[in-house]
């Protein structure tokens, strides 16, 4: 059966994007950004996931005012970079698998969950960034990606329970789908930041890691955290972070965390990453995978 082996989370600033497009990745202010995905990009060379379902939000490139979706899955054949009004990113097209996101969708709908279907959309930084991150600048990605787009622009987004809702029921939609397949899901977006008014520039280190911390282990505190307290805490911008709680709940009971990284600032948001593996005695690969947890603290 196919199975969610890994769990990724991290921010998709689109500056990120702009600065790896044009060959800054590694200049003095960026390259202590880029740097904290060194350990991600050398031990996904080794993972090779079949498919990420990547959680997102998009930036109204596929969504307006016309239609918001709560919950959207991608279930195309491929996705091309979105103009988000400076022409689109200079990167490969996005590769679906829609046989999986197929059987996702159903088995989601059949769980009560309420998904938008979409055939045709192209994706902005929210997808793309996080696959820069993870893979450079390939001539093509090297996995198959099932875009899972969330609203947490326009009010009332979904609950963090929600999300991990979710997340538990993609588990039981991948784990009951019969081809063999190495899947990880990531959750993107986040952390702390505010883009508007008087509290613009907003950044809550002490929060950020508290939450970073709350995704390892067992606990599940974070599916309760209210959306008022996003909003204080975090900035207007912070909600996003509700997206990685639909990775986390994808996990199952319990992660441990393999690689961790914390970087402010970046434009004018804090950067977080890190990496989980479902630890819950499911006969997954529990060996030592050369952890790396020093960069935490930047």
């Amino acid at each position: 059966m196919a199975r969610i082996t890994a769990g990724i989370a991290t921010s998709h600033v689109p500056l990120l994007g702009v600065a790896s497009d044009q060959g800054k990745d590694r200049d003095a202010y960026f390259g202590p950004i880029f740097a904290g995905y060194d350990w991600t990009r050398a031990w996904q060379q080794a993972e090779k996931p079949d498919v990420v379902i990547l959680v997102y939000n998009d930036h109204a490139s596929a969504f307006d005012m016309k239609i918001i979706p709560t919950f959207a899955i991608g279930c195309g054949e491929r996705y091309a970079s979105a103009d988000e009004g400076w022409g689109a990113r200079p990167v490969p097209d996005v590769e679906g698998h829609p046989d999986l996101a197929w059987h996702i969708a159903q088995s989601l709908v059949l769980d009560e969950f309420d998904m938008t279907i979409i055939n045709e959309m192209d994706v902005d930084h929210g997808l793309t960034v996080p696959l820069t991150m993870m893979y450079g600048k390939p001539a093509a990605w090297p996995t198959k990606v099932i875009p899972l787009a969330v609203n947490v622009v326009t009010y009332p987004p979904p609950s963090g329970n929600r999300c991990w809702a979710l997340g538990e029921a993609i588990r039981r939609a991948v784990e009951s789908y019969g081809e063999d397949l190495n899947v990880q899901i990531w959750g993107t977006g986040g952390m702390s930041h505010q883009l508007q008014g008087p509290r613009a520039g907003l950044i809550n280190r002490e929060w950020d890691n508290r939450f970073l911390d709350g995704l390892t282990g067992e606990g599940d505190d974070l599916r309760r955290i209210p959306h008022l307290e996003y909003l204080r805490e975090t900035g207007s911008e912070g909600i996003e972070m509700v997206m990685w709680l639909v990775m986390r709940g994808a996990l199952g009971k319990r992660t441990r965390a393999l690689h961790r990284h914390y970087h402010v600032p970046c434009s004018n948001t804090a950067i977080g990453h890190l990496v989980l593996r479902p630890d819950n005695g499911e006969g997954l690969d529990m060996t030592d995978d050369g952890a790396d947890l020093a960069t935490a603290a930047a």
